[in-house]
């Protein structure tokens, strides 16, 4: 067992990675959060994409209108039943834009502070944040992409994989972000095809069930540079075995200060939180 008070002894702090922006403050992947993390001083910011009915890339952790934290254009809350028929694969995005999803705070977030917030372009966070980054006379931003895509969802909610990550690549290479780009998917066929087709482009395996890391790699076919597991899957052996195989370990969401300490000890690369003020506190 290792003491959950313990901090890293190799003398590197991880990075500090901004879920979504920084959800625990500021409503998910708004511009509101993503400016509040790079002011906290936030090593990297974390953000979903999905794609529009007129192949925009959207930010967005689902690809409909989520029932929890969007308003319809009236204002009117969205009926949980019907949240997927919200979806944004079949909306322009002129039309995701009239959506509020901001005003309503995540009930599971209490310190969320709600503020009015449509659904932002990549293009658009990228192009404020880097403005903001040169105002605070800070380094450039790190952005960790994640691409939401399920095999069920093709046709439905996304567009096939190769067709989507074209889109996301092309977007990422007008944007001159590449360099300083992780490319982060649940989805296998989604990095299988990006290191096809960028091998440079570090890309991120993300878990979230109990299976063996060598079961995942093998399905895989190749070694990830990251693997961002559920903070809850992580122990010392699985850092460990990432470490042997020079594989950097970021994990996710880890949020509890007891919990930031205790994935600490395990000298992670990084770690994704919805809080980076605690974690930034420890550094």
């Amino acid at each position: 067992m290792f003491s959950p008070m313990l901090l890293p002894s190799s003398g590197h702090f991880p990075e500090v990675h901004g879920h979504r922006g920084c959800r625990g403050l500021r409503p998910e992947n708004t511009l509101p959060a993503f400016r509040e993390a790079l002011r906290l001083g936030v090593d990297a910011v974390e953000l979903d994409v999905v794609v529009s009915a007129d192949r925009q890339v959207v930010v967005s952790h689902e690809p409909w209108m989520s029932a929890a934290i969007c308003r319809l254009p009236s204002g009117e809350p969205i009926v949980p039943a019907e949240a997927h028929q919200h979806n944004l694969y079949q909306m322009p995005y002129a039309r995701i834009r009239e959506y509020d999803c901001g005003l309503t705070r995540h009930p599971g977030f209490p310190e969320q502070q709600p503020t009015q917030a449509a659904k932002p372009l990549l293009r658009e966070v990228v192009a404020d944040l880097e403005n903001l980054a040169r105002q605070l006379g800070r380094g450039p931003v790190k952005y960790s992409v994640e691409i939401k895509s399920e095999p069920a969802h093709d046709g439905l909610f996304q567009p096939p994989p190769a067709q989507l990550l074209a889109l996301v690549l092309a977007e990422l290479q007008m944007l001159q972000i590449m360099p300083r780009t992780t490319l982060l998917c649940f989805d296998k066929r989604i990095l299988q095809l990006a290191r096809a087709a960028v091998p440079t482009l570090p890309l991120c395996l993300l878990i979230e069930d109990a299976l063996p890391l060598a079961e995942h790699l093998a399905a895989l076919g190749f070694t990830p540079a990251v693997v961002g597991p559920d903070f809850r899957l992580l122990t010392p052996t699985l850092a460990a075995e990432l470490t042997g195989r020079q594989i950097r370990l970021v994990p996710w969401t880890v949020n509890e200060p007891t919990d930031l300490r205790t994935v600490l000890a395990l000298n992670p690369w990084g770690i994704t939180t919805d809080y980076p003020d605690r974690l930034l506190a420890l550094r």
